[in-house]
């Protein structure tokens, strides 16, 4: 036997250690803002005397970066690796808040196999991430939102459509950038939009929502440690309804919310936040209607906006979440002064050049592929003007 097969040039240290899942290679529906996340995790773990591991597969990230974590295992963010990792290294536990949906998808396996999440735990993240269960949180809590019922084929899936009333969205729990998600108006479209999600995503529950046409939405990213919760940003889109929120420009702070409804989605967030008994991060999804504030959706971890606002306030909210997390800090020991003088507005980028055969309406699947942000002093700002109106004449239609 070739004593070169079972080699391993990984030496454990006694050190304690903690493990930061990645978000794997870029592609549409994983932005790649997930690696800030991820840098400033690894930087906030080795300052709390922690050795910081690096779990990705992506060469084109700072996070593995051979001198930016303690020890970068260069693998597939997918459960047969991870899972060697942890048996050799032994680890305090493992940060699955910072590399979005990829990351947060092995959770479930690792709570299955006794391996400590650090912050939120997975009961609690399981909540935020199962529609229906979700909306069951809301409903308890009297926070309004929109009509939805569950379904196992399309049968079941036309009759809780009728229900609910067209349009719907359609969608499956568990996934990465609204993969597989529509709105449609009528039982044939609803029909053909389940099968197709049953053939690529066999066995998923399917969830069918009201969908709330020509209103606005909105977003908030925040932090929890258990006492003190902190609102990072209020961001409002411009883009009406439907478009997935990475694929929309967003303005930090809002520009045309009402200080109710502002305060309304701050409270409704406080309220999710301390009934999941999120520890760190979570982004919450708004649609307003008629100043009715409704929640779409709570993601409890960090968001592809969640460096946009940490770069737009000059804080390092990455940096303080992960201490959260980890409990080596609360809210209360940090200055969270924002500095911004006047908006940023978060611009999505897309590769459309590299996929020309590619549907290039944007709708309720994300297509982006990153961000930019452009920084403006005033609503007066002729590039702001454009697309302003560009969301009044999608809204008139």
């Amino acid at each position: 036997m070739n004593p070169t097969l079972n080699s391993n040039e990984s030496v454990p240290s006694q050190k304690k250690k903690i493990i930061v899942l990645g978000s794997g290679p870029n592609r549409i529906g994983q932005g790649i803002e997930f690696d800030y996340c991820c840098v400033h995790g690894l930087l906030a773990i080795k300052e709390c005397g922690f050795e910081s591991i690096m779990v990705n597969c992506n060469p084109e990230t700072v996070s593995t970066d051979f001198d930016m974590a303690d020890k970068l295992y260069f693998e597939p963010v997918n459960w047969e690796h991870l899972w060697e990792i942890i048996e050799l290294e032994k680890p305090e536990g493992v940060i699955v808040q910072l590399g979005g949906q990829t990351a947060l998808k092995l959770a479930k396996r690792l709570h299955a196999k006794g391996v400590r999440i650090i912050g939120t735990s997975f009961e609690d993240m399981d909540i935020a991430e199962d529609r229906g269960r979700f909306s069951d949180l809301l409903k308890e809590l009297e926070i309004p939102y929109p009509e939805y019922g569950t379904a196992t084929d399309a049968d079941e899936a036309i009759t809780v459509a009728n229900r609910v009333g067209y349009p719907v969205l359609v969608r499956p729990s568990y996934v990465i950038g609204g993969q597989r998600m529509r709105i449609v108006i009528n039982d044939e479209d609803v029909e053909k939009a389940v099968i197709s999600l049953l053939k690529h995503l066999p066995g998923n529950k399917i969830l069918i929502d009201h969908f709330l046409d020509r209103c606005q939405e909105a977003e908030v990213d925040a932090i929890f440690d258990g006492e003190t919760f902190h609102i990072m940003g209020v961001m409002e889109h411009i883009e009406p309804a439907g478009i997935h929120s990475g694929d929309s420009n967003a303005v930090l702070p809002a520009f045309n919310l009402t200080p109710l409804v502002i305060e309304t989605m701050k409270y409704y967030s406080e309220k999710i936040a301390r009934a999941l008994k999120i520890k760190g991060l979570i982004n919450i999804q708004f649609a307003i209607k008629n100043d009715k504030v409704y929640v779409i959706e709570a993601n409890p971890r960090a968001s592809r906006t969640t460096p946009f606002i940490a770069k737009a306030y000059q804080i390092p909210y990455l940096n303080i979440a992960t201490k959260v997390m980890l409990g080596e800090a609360k809210l209360a020991d940090f200055t969270l002064e924002k500095k911004l003088e006047g908006y940023a507005i978060k611009e999505p980028v897309f590769s459309f050049e590299k996929f020309p055969g590619v549907n290039k309406e944007l709708g309720p699947e994300m297509k982006s592929t990153g961000e930019a942000i452009r920084f403006i002093k005033d609503l007066r700002d002729p590039y702001f003007r454009t697309l302003y109106k560009e969301r009044s004449m999608n809204l008139s239609k």
